[in-house]
């Protein structure tokens, strides 16, 4: 069942809903919030634009109008929605793969001025119940920068495993840097990995998942 709410943004279906949060599609308002947290210093740190404009906000969002989740070898854009308020506060991405669609990368991105409150792990937990319960993946993956310890300590609690430390293997920002790959399967999922709310989260700082060459 589609669910459709209304907020800043008008109606809109949702994709799902947390505790706190809602997962939607991007539409056109979005624009301006979403440049203003993705040209941020402490988020492009990490991420694998830089200088981002508004232009290239548009033209991504304009590209996810009819787009839809699942769709093997194409990054699909979620935008994250405070409940309350309807704020954007940040987006969630999947890209299915497109040799083996039982399989997925997620990555995620958090405005930082809501840092700190729990919402990236809510989130991502949100995106792993909606990949394995309504796309019904198997195995969902993703890829930080080694130096990026908060996200690596929000997948950790989420539940997934690090299998790999992949030293100075790519290019980035003008120096050679390092990348950390985890992973879950569908059963392991199932089985409980996933965490509740963990206290510790909303103490720590960036939140924010490397997304390795997403749209946009």
């Amino acid at each position: 069942m589609t669910i459709y709410t209304s907020s800043r943004s008008g109606s809109t279906p949702v994709h799902f809903e947390t505790p706190r949060l809602r997962v939607r599609p991007f539409v056109a308002a979005d624009a301006g919030a979403f440049t203003a947290y993705r040209v941020h210093p402490d988020v492009e740190r990490y991420q694998s634009w830089s200088n981002y404009t508004i232009e290239q906000g548009r033209a991504l969002i304009d590209s996810m109008h009819d787009a839809r989740p699942g769709v093997p070898g194409q990054w699909y854009q979620f935008a994250l929605e405070e409940r309350e308020g309807g704020a954007l506060i940040g987006d969630l991405a999947l890209k299915v793969d497109d040799a083996e669609p039982s399989m997925a990368e997620l990555g995620f991105t958090l405005a930082p001025e809501y840092w700190g409150n729990g919402y990236g792990l809510e989130a991502v937990q949100g995106l792993l119940g909606y990949a394995f319960g309504t796309l019904h993946l198997r195995r969902l993956t993703a890829v930080t920068d080694a130096l990026n310890y908060s996200a690596a300590l929000l997948l950790d609690r989420v539940g997934m495993r690090r299998e790999a430390y992949f030293h100075e293997n790519i290019f980035f920002e003008g120096a050679w840097g390092s990348e950390c790959a985890f992973a879950i399967l569908d059963r392991e999922w199932a089985a409980g990995c996933g965490v509740q709310l963990d206290p510790l989260m909303t103490r720590s700082g960036l939140v924010t998942g490397k997304k390795p060459r997403p749209q946009g």
